[in-house]
């Protein structure tokens, strides 16, 4: 078990300082810091993605009865994907940080110090690193130890909703070098949005529904058997990705109907237009300065 933590410790942190070292140096590219972060950040993200998604497909396929089979993958990529969390706790702080500084310095202002700009990322991305910090201290127990090696096709469609999560970082790259007028970022916001709505919402109605076919009860009836912890994790797990699809809704609107360009633009640190479709997950994102 120490030993695939480790693995993850590592492998996260070395592979975003690998990437920022690679396209602050090599020849040809010499990004700036700043630049160099946010990819960086937002590629790790998206090779974690792919290893859950893989890794949930594997267990999915091989677990036949869905409630009893075991798979040695689900438990070895939970320990190995615990850290990441953590990683991207302070990754997201440094993309917020870079940005803050780019904006203060457009501002003609002192750099604001390090507790005024902790507490502007906790005030900013509140729902994101509380997601992630549950992740760590609910999640990882329960999905670990509660279970008792129960479920593990279940865990193993949960890994499949990080499948949304590369076009989500495409789409902010192409947001940071301004080519959201492209075909690519309005392809690749389509393909978001739908795999956002499949991986992040239809996901857990269709646990429920996988459980009352396995068990041969009414879909309506399955809250009412299984423990009143399962609902309680369902739902908090899926609030805010409702809640963030709603955003990525009102994007997609803008950017299709083009509503924005009638609109005057609303500054932020991100230097991103309102009519970007992506939601505040996996890495830094635009506020949605109306919806509050």
């Amino acid at each position: 078990m120490l030993s695939i933590l480790a693995a993850g410790s590592i492998f996260f942190p070395g592979l975003f300082l690998l990437s920022k070292r690679f396209l602050k140096h090599a020849p040809g590219l010499k990004w700036s810091e700043k630049d160099a972060v946010i990819v960086s950040s937002r590629l790790v993200s998206s090779v974690q993605a792919i290893m859950a998604s893989s890794a949930g497909y594997i267990i999915a396929c091989s677990c036949k009865d869905i409630i009893e089979d075991q798979h040695w993958l689900t438990t070895s990529y939970i320990l190995f994907a615990v850290p990441y969390f953590v990683y991207d706790i302070y990754a997201m702080f440094l993309c917020y940080w870079y940005k803050l500084q780019v904006k203060d310095h457009e501002e003609e202002s002192e750099t604001k110090p390090m507790r005024s700009a902790i507490r502007g990322y906790l005030h900013r991305e509140f729902l994101m690193v509380l997601h992630h910090v549950v992740m760590v201290t609910v999640c990882f127990p329960v999905s670990v130890f509660w279970r008792q090696g129960k479920g593990d096709y279940f865990q193993g469609v949960m890994f499949l909703a990080e499948l949304s999560t590369p076009s989500v970082c495409l789409g902010k790259i192409l947001i940071q070098y301004k080519q959201q007028h492209t075909l690519l970022h309005k392809v690749n916001g389509a393909l978001m949005l739908v795999t956002f709505f499949i991986c992040r919402v239809v996901l857990f109605p269709y646990l429920y529904y996988a459980y009352g076919r396995y068990a041969s009860i009414p879909f309506y009836m399955v809250p009412l058997s299984v423990p009143w912890q399962c609902n309680v994790g369902a739902a908090l797990l899926m609030a805010p990705q409702v809640y963030w699809f709603s955003l990525i809704c009102r994007g997609a609107f803008r950017l299709f109907t083009g509503a924005s360009r009638h609109k005057a633009p609303i500054s932020n640190t991100d230097s991103e237009p309102k009519s970007s479709l992506l939601p505040p997950a996996n890495g830094y994102s635009p506020r949605e300065t109306d919806s509050h």
